[in-house]
């Protein structure tokens, strides 16, 4: 929860949707793009973006951006606008780079020497300053303060070995893997075809769903036959809202080409040699929607198996485990399993007051959250209550709620949460408040629990996260037949801890 307080940003998300079969097309590609960044909206709130296209030749192509929330980016006119597109790529923003204008709204479409392109990007650049000043001396001008346009103009610049006449889009996207190792998800629309691409880290998630006919969608009888289209999403969860099915991931370093005819993987760029992936650990412990699936497990298992494995490592003598309402719920949940402690619920939630970070100074903050919940008295008075957190990260927003708690008659509160301390920034793509602001290193931290007003405060250890979220992967991988035609690289299992422990994937350039 108090990620949500702290204003840690949740990246951005991208959906995209191809038609499959003759075109023009019965289905309204316009409305599963917006249904499909809806259900994304927890990944960013502050813009959104469709780009459609006709997938003629020469393509027309028809955008609409706006301000805010995808219901009201998106009134009926709009989508009236977007509704001959056959294929088409979205966006919903939370800006980690670029300030808070429509002109950094996704997706970009630039004019290029062989036609439109139009892309949409989550994730940020790790050597973007160097980057801008290359493309810069190249004689091209940028007019955002995005990556996004900058990975726009670099998939536009030509290579050397490109012929005139014939635009080699697989040599472009592996020109642009070379020039950034990281952080990226891309989505690059040209004619009639969507790109979807991973960083060879596969820092940020990607995956591919098939729309079916809503008779088939929960039959498992429903072939590649009867595929109405293809969407290709940041998180899975978008997939259930548009009736799509869990096709599968983008490998990290994938290029995969998805078109009327079907998906096709086009390439597998490596990593540099040794190096393993590096997921962001973070969306499981907080960014992703619980019901979204990763690696072959849901992000709700995981968090629950967080809860379990906090159990372990930091038990206490308690009589109820309970939660900071609601992205700690599975955690609470698996600590209350193993514990053999009763879970109840001690807070009552007021949906409609708004997140608290928006707030500008910690008075205002704490008002907030004081505002936001109500304690359920009767399930906890008298009671050693332990309260599971996904996070404490300035430490503003647990304070408050542990004086109400005790106020209203908690004998005890001991504070559990369930990820490791947040000590460094992240540079690929989540806006993490400044080291200093980080309540992980300030002197404060010595005695957190005297500080936030707690009987005592335990974190899940890096170890424990860590093995909480790779038991899954070693279970589904051992379950699944794999190929033997797979590029051996993208079956190694990595992920990014670098907000935790200081260690980033790759070298970062500034």
């Amino acid at each position: 929860m108090e990620f949500e307080e702290s204003g840690i940003g949740e990246e951005c998300g991208v959906f995209g949707c191809v038609a499959a079969g003759e075109w023009p097309t019965q289905l309204e590609v316009a409305q599963v793009l917006t249904l499909g960044l809806v259900a994304l909206q927890h990944r960013g709130q502050e813009s959104a973006g469709i780009a459609t296209s006709n997938g003629a030749s020469p393509p027309i192509y028809t955008t609409h951006k706006g301000m805010g929330l995808v219901s009201s980016a998106f009134p009926p006119e709009a989508l009236l606008k977007l509704r001959y597109g056959n294929l088409g790529i979205g966006h919903t923003r939370y800006s980690t780079t670029g300030i808070s204008e429509l002109q950094n709204c996704q997706p970009f479409v630039v004019d290029t020497l062989h036609g439109k392109i139009a892309v949409a990007h989550n994730g940020e650049l790790v050597n973007a300053s160097a980057l801008r000043k290359k493309v810069m001396r190249h004689g091209v001008g940028l007019s955002t303060s995005s990556d996004s346009e900058l990975i726009t103009q670099l998939l536009a610049y030509t290579p050397p070995s490109e012929e005139l006449d014939a635009p080699d889009w697989v040599a472009r996207i592996k020109n642009l893997m070379t020039e950034t190792p990281t952080s990226y998800s891309l989505l690059v629309m040209y004619k009639d075809v969507v790109y979807a691409v991973r960083d060879p880290y596969g820092n940020r998630p990607l995956c591919i769903g098939r729309l079916v006919p809503i008779s088939k969608l929960h039959s498992s009888g429903a072939g590649e036959g009867n595929t109405e289209g293809w969407v290709v999403s940041s998180e899975s969860c978008s997939f259930q809202s548009i009736g799509a099915k869990y096709y599968r991931e983008v490998l990290p370093g994938e290029i995969v080409q998805i078109s009327k005819h079907g998906v096709k993987s086009l390439s597998v760029v490596p990593r540099l040699e040794g190096d393993p992936p590096a997921f962001c650990i973070f969306e499981y412990v907080y960014f992703a929607r619980p019901d979204s699936i990763f690696e072959g497990q849901m992000v709700y298992t995981v968090r629950q198996r967080c809860g379990r494995k906090l159990a372990i490592e930091a038990p206490t003598d308690a009589d109820v485990v309970s939660t900071v309402p609601e992205s700690a719920t599975p955690a609470a949940l698996g600590y209350a399993q193993q514990s053999g402690l009763p879970y109840i619920e001690v807070l009552c939630k007021n949906r409609y007051v708004g997140r608290t970070f928006i707030q500008p100074n910690t008075r205002l903050r704490q008002l907030g959250v004081a505002k936001k919940f109500g304690a359920l008295t009767d399930n906890f008075a008298g009671k050693r209550v332990v309260l599971i957190d996904d996070s404490i990260v300035r430490g503003n927003t647990i304070a408050p709620i542990i004086k109400l708690l005790k106020e209203a008659g908690a004998k005890e509160v001991h504070i559990r949460v369930a990820s490791p301390p947040i000590r460094f920034p992240c540079y690929m793509g989540i806006n993490i408040p400044t080291k200093e602001e980080l309540i992980a290193n300030k002197p404060e931290f010595k005695d957190i629990a005297g500080y936030i007003g707690a009987d005592s405060v335990q974190y899940l250890t890096v170890e424990g996260l860590v093995s909480a979220v790779q038991e899954g992967i070693a279970s589904h991988q051992k379950d699944k037949k794999i190929s033997s035609n797979n590029n051996s690289s993208s079956k190694r299992v990595g992920h990014c801890t670098a907000c935790l422990t200081g260690k980033y994937p790759v070298e970062l350039q500034w």
